[in-house]
Parts: C-alpha cells; sequence; structure tokens
C-alpha cells in the first residue's frame, strides 16, 4: 500500500507542482502585495503596512462604479443567459430533423472571436454620422426615436452589454444542457406519460431535477465567468471604460496595473483579493443552496 501511495502522489506531482507555481504562489503574493502601502515596481520597496489600500480602493469612485457595473451585469446576464439556453434546449431536443445543424448555428458565436462579435454589435447599436444602426432603424420603424447606445445613456450602455454578454455565453450553456437533456433516462418520461403526467408537471418533476446538476454548474461557472468580465467592455466601448462609465471590477484592476492610471500594483493587489472574497463568497452561498436543490 505504502509503495502504491508513493507512485499515486509522484503521478500527481507535476500538477501539485503547476498548481502550486501558477495558482497558490500568485494568490499569495497578491495577499501580501495587498497590504504594502506604496509598493514601488521599480526599487521593489514600500513605505509601510496596513489596510490603506483597501479603504482607498473602497472609496474610488471609479472601483465603486465598477463594482456596480459588474453586480447588474452578475445580476441580468447569469439568469437570462441559463433560462434561455435551457428553453432553447429543451426546443432542440423535442425537433428531431436538423438538429446537429441548429446545434452548429447556436454554437458559432462561443467560437467567434470576442472582439469581432463586440465589432458587430458596435455596427448594429452605434450611431455615426452616416447612419443610426439597425437597431435605431428597426425602433424607428416602430415609431420610437434612436438612440445612442454606445456613447449615450448609461442604461443604454449597460443595455447593450448586458444584451452582447448573454449573446456571447449562450452558445456553451445550449451545449452543455442539450447534451444533459439527451443523457436523461427516457423510462421516466414513459412511466409519466402512461400515467397523463402533463408536460409542465413532467419538465418540472423529471426534467429539471435529472438536469439539475449540470444547472447548477452552469450557474456556478456563469457567476464567476460574469464577475471576470472586462474584454465584452473593451469590445464595445473601447478602453478608457471609466470615461465611459462602463469599466468592471477586472477593467479596475487593469487599469491601476498598467492602464493611464497604472503603477500602483498595491490598490490593484487589494481589489484583486476584494474581487476573489466576493466570487468565493457567493461561490459558498450556491454550494450551501445546491444541497437542497441539487439532485445527484
Amino acid at each position: 500500500m505504502e509503495k502504491r501511495n508513493h507512485k499515486a502522489w509522484l503521478y500527481l506531482l507535476p500538477a501539485i507542482l503547476f498548481l502550486g507555481f501558477f495558482m497558490v504562489y500568485p494568490l499569495i503574493d497578491v495577499f501580501i502585495y495587498s497590504f504594502e502601502e506604496g509598493y514601488n515596481f521599480a526599487s521593489q520597496t514600500y513605505f509601510g503596512t496596513g489596510t490603506y489600500n483597501y479603504s482607498y480602493v473602497l472609496r474610488d469612485p471609479y472601483f465603486l462604479q465598477a463594482i456596480k457595473n459588474t453586480f447588474i451585469l452578475v445580476i441580468i446576464t447569469v439568469p437570462v443567459s441559463t433560462g434561455l439556453a435551457l428553453l432553447i434546449s429543451v426546443a432542440l431536443s423535442s425537433v428531431k430533423p436538423l438538429r446537429n445543424l441548429y446545434q452548429t448555428v447556436y454554437f458559432l458565436p462561443y467560437v467567434t472571436n470576442t472582439l469581432a462579435v463586440g465589432l458587430v454589435f458596435m455596427i448594429l447599436f452605434k450611431k455615426t454620422a452616416y447612419t443610426d444602426g439597425m437597431i435605431n432603424l428597426i425602433l424607428n420603424w416602430f415609431g420610437g426615436s434612436s438612440v445612442d447606445f454606445i456613447d449615450g445613456p448609461y442604461w443604454a450602455k449597460m443595455l447593450v452589454l448586458c444584451v452582447y454578454t448573454i449573446w456571447v455565453v449562450m452558445p456553451f450553456k445550449i451545449l452543455i444542457l442539450t447534451s444533459a437533456l439527451a443523457s436523461v433516462n427516457q423510462t421516466y418520461y414513459n412511466a409519466a406519460r402512461v400515467d397523463g403526467t402533463s408536460k409542465l408537471r413532467i419538465f418540472t418533476k423529471i426534467t429539471l431535477p435529472m438536469i439539475s446538476p449540470m444547472l447548477f454548474y452552469l450557474i456556478i461557472t456563469g457567476f464567476i465567468g460574469a464577475f471576470k468580465a472586462y474584454s465584452d467592455a473593451v469590445a464595445l466601448f473601447g478602453t478608457n471604460l471609466n470615461a465611459a462609465e462602463m469599466n468592471t471590477i477586472v477593467g479596475y484592476i487593469y487599469d491601476m496595473l498598467y492602464g493611464d492610471s497604472g503603477g500602483y500594483p498595491s490598490y490593484a493587489s487589494a481589489a484583486a483579493i476584494i474581487l476573489f472574497a466576493i466570487v468565493l463568497t457567493i461561490t459558498c452561498i450556491n454550494l450551501l443552496v445546491s444541497k437542497k436543490h441539487v439532485h445527484y
């Protein structure tokens, strides 16, 4: 048994070293940086330790705006994208002809470059000297007035960002849920139909419980992915997200390191630890909720 244990640890050693060097060590390093006040990259020095970096970040209006944007994005996009993906997956599962073609069409946005999709959305929503954009043309056709979705009011820009994010993340969720639905044992459905059970009751009492592990997985990864959003906003509003009031927490961290206001690794580290704490808390809450509602 001892020889087998040694051999098992030997097999695990490359993965342990990789995780330790690229995940555990950077996390510890960032945690240390977050308490070093006035850290200087060039001289590798700082003038004190304490919680000033956290107090500065939590009072910074740009960070508060980033938190607001990120939470709005999370609250809207995660449930909407998961719900729409579930409806589309159920529809695809009930359509036999051309199912593979439909799955390919729905999956295309996932393998398309993020910036390319963002450029298409800019063309659809952005007002220019030559056109108001296709979406505004549709609004005008129905009697509405044109809206500047890219450079206009805050609610319009947030609407575009949410729609864009949902569009980008839905294909992966559709793929996962379609596979989950295909794996449900048909015996349960046949028994329910023999008993004359309605389709709605079959969906709520059989389908949802059977695919609940996949739904939970998508919700967890959806929360984590939405909290890490940054490239989506850049694709739509450019790199100066603070001026557009559309920055995210990850964008704020990047700006503190490399942006126009960059060169402050201590502030960036504090913001990163705050983001880590938020994601960890929400993940733990989801894990507690899953114990009652997820059936394995």
